[in-house]
């Protein structure tokens, strides 16, 4: 059973310890610790989302957690395509289902606020409706990553 991978008696192997920022540390204990700093780009990321309905294409930029599943929304902009444009979305969620709230931070007579549901499809897209002031099924839509 002689092979070169084998310990040889009264070897000790050594480990390496990396804590999630990627500094070297001496224990276990410390590279799992939980009282590390975490960096604000850990809890947030953002995606680039499109809204199609018909003749109107809503840009979306919405920012989440990716640490939780569904990822929670924790802001974002709709930037164009929507009366009263820039809406700040003001929170929801993003998984199997989406929904987005909003609320309009532009000018104009419209709407107040805007709720965003949906189911996702392949290729990666949410089919579903929106409404203005409480209602979620005014108007169908297909929403899409954009790359």
């Amino acid at each position: 059973m002689g092979t070169a991978a084998q310990k040889k008696k009264g070897q000790v192997s050594e480990h390496r310890y990396i804590n999630p920022q990627g500094a070297e540390v001496k224990t276990r204990d410390e590279a799992f610790a939980g009282t590390m700093e975490v960096s604000p780009e850990a809890l947030q990321t953002s995606s680039k989302l499109e809204l199609h309905n018909g003749a109107v294409t809503f840009a979306i930029e919405v920012k989440y957690n990716p640490n939780t599943y569904p990822h929670v929304v924790t802001g974002g902009q709709i930037t164009s395509g929507i009366c009263g444009a820039p809406w700040d979305i003001t929170g929801g969620l993003i998984g199997q289902q989406i929904r987005l709230d909003a609320k309009r931070a532009g000018q104009g007579s419209c709407a107040s606020t805007l709720t965003i549901v949906g189911e996702y499809q392949n290729p990666p897209a949410y089919r579903g409706t929106y409404g203005f002031d409480g209602a979620t099924s005014s108007f169908k839509h297909t929403t899409k990553f954009e790359c």
